[in-house]
């Protein structure tokens, strides 16, 4: 048991919010516990957790007369909406795999996807089912759908498939990562760890995509297991705008989003945030400090996340921001971790089951003894603190051999406060392979000045950076960006 996160919620709190492996066990628990505290929102009409457990059960009985059998696979494409949510909730809990689909999803995509990963049904948004006219051999469903009946949770073993979610899909064919009950409730557990008291104290909003597995459990999960109130998000742009009558307590969401609100706190007050932020959960990117100086002068704590898709999100958190603003935290209970070759394996609950009919895939990631490995370059401290020092895949292989990974070359560019976003990569110069970095200004900082000084603050930027540097590891070319990088799904810098 880990005292770094079990000491940060009272301890009654913690004695009310059991560990528990299954998603029906959870629902009925969430259910029972919480019964007349708000649940979910769509700033019209909220309903209590006893109201969202009925209609989950209720989201049950109409799926149960489907006729389809136990375990069969059911997508959601919807957007963050109330029916998105329900739906996740009685697919699991009645003994199938869930599988959202992002809003974005073209048509041939999500042709595709159904093939790809032997979809059953699929619920689907309104606005959405001209996308899934050509389907064969798959039940198209309303999202709205729902019985006047209630079916009850369907008791299943830990270990059986409750969710696939995609990973891997920016820089080639997406995989379906597999989560057992064991490893979803795991990482949602997880995610109840935040400093002082969290049942029911907080509202959270859907901000993040429930296809994604940050968005879902960091976010979604973590909401309800600690009895909070969760606002839907059908229209991201259009719920940001809301935040003065939401008041959110706590947001999670990626960096990109951080800077964002940065920038509309800036232009408009901090009245913005709604005057009740205590604080912000971010992953997936890195932190630039100048967001973290900027957020906690207006009282809003940081906590920095690691995780993968294939670690149920939840890895390792830093709840000591402001002393440790480069760590991704310690590692949640439930885990092991060594570091072997400079890479990050990991073990425990949390893990997944293996990538959806790609055996192959699934040996790279494991070893014989059942460590996953995760990819990441890592350092410990002393103190128990993790430290990403790269990717692997990222690796540049200097012409004597040597590695460098480009994010340990970054990270002294995201220090500097000009700097919005860095990418430093191989390229070549004048017929030879160097090492290149391009650049994205932070532009209120250079605000009035022309755009030759801040070609010059960012050229005598990477000369400081160079001068600390082996004269095999310097930059030896600069891009200043005037637009922005191309972007993940959760809004990294795609390194293409």
């Amino acid at each position: 048991m880990s005292n770094y996160f079990y000491d940060m919620v009272p301890r009654e709190e913690m004695e009310r919010m059991p560990y528990l492996p299954t998603m029906g066990e959870f629902v009925e628990w969430m259910e029972k516990t919480y019964a007349d505290r708000p649940a979910l929102s769509d700033l019209a009409h909220t309903i209590t957790y006893k109201e969202l457990g009925e209609r989950v059960a209720r989201r049950r009985a109409f799926i149960e007369g489907l006729g389809l059998p136990k375990g069969a696979h059911i997508a959601i494409f919807d957007r963050n909406s109330q029916d998105a949510i329900e739906l996740f909730l009685a697919v699991t809990s009645a003994g199938y795999v869930a599988m959202n689909f992002p809003a974005s999803l073209p048509e041939m995509a999500v042709i595709g996807s159904c093939m790809k990963f032997d979809i059953a049904a699929i619920f689907v948004r309104e606005e959405f089912m001209p996308l899934t006219a050509k389907l064969q051999g798959v039940k198209v469903l309303p999202a709205a759908s729902i019985a006047d009946v209630q079916a009850p949770v369907t008791i299943v073993d830990k270990e059986q498939p409750a969710a696939i979610f995609f990973t891997g899909g920016t820089t080639g064919t997406p995989k379906g990562a597999v989560l057992s009950h064991r490893a979803l409730m795991r990482g949602s557990f997880n995610a109840i760890f935040k400093p002082g008291k969290v049942i029911g104290v907080h509202r959270y909003i859907a901000l993040l995509p429930l296809s994604h597995v940050f968005g879902l459990i960091a976010g979604t999960m973590g909401c309800f297991y600690t009895g909070n109130l969760l606002f839907t998000c059908e229209d991201m742009k259009g719920t940001i705008g809301k935040l003065p009558m939401i008041k959110p307590t706590v947001l999670v969401i990626v960096p990109g989003i951080c800077d964002i609100l940065a920038g509309l706190c800036k232009m408009y007050g901090p009245q913005f945030l709604g005057g009740s932020l205590r604080m912000i959960i971010t992953g997936a990117a890195n932190v630039p400090p100048r967001l973290v100086d900027i957020f906690t002068k207006l009282g809003v704590e940081f906590c920095f996340g690691y995780g993968l898709t294939e670690t149920a999100n939840l890895t390792s958190a830093n709840a000591d921001a402001v002393t440790h603003p480069t760590s991704i935290g310690k590692v949640y209970p439930g885990q092991e971790v060594k570091v072997v070759d400079g890479e990050l394996w990991v073990k425990g609950d949390n893990l997944f089951s293996g990538y959806y009919k790609d055996p192959e895939k699934t040996a790279e990631a494991f070893t014989e003894d059942g460590w996953f490995r995760t990819g990441d370059l890592m350092r410990i401290d002393g103190d128990g603190f993790l430290y990403i020092t790269g990717r692997i895949k990222n690796l540049i292989i200097l012409s004597n051999g040597e590695n460098v990974s480009p994010e340990s070359l970054e990270e002294p560019f995201y220090a500097d406060p000009c700097v919005r976003d860095a990418m430093v990569k191989e390229d070549e110069l004048n017929g030879a392979a160097v090492i290149a970095v391009e650049i994205l200004p932070f532009m209120p900082a250079f605000e009035g000045k022309p755009w030759e000084e801040v070609e010059a603050y960012m050229n005598a930027l990477v000369d400081k950076v160079n001068a600390s540097l082996p004269s095999t590891h310097q930059i030896r070319k600069v891009t200043v960006r005037t637009e922005d990088f191309k972007r993940t799904g959760s809004m990294k810098v795609a390194r293409v």
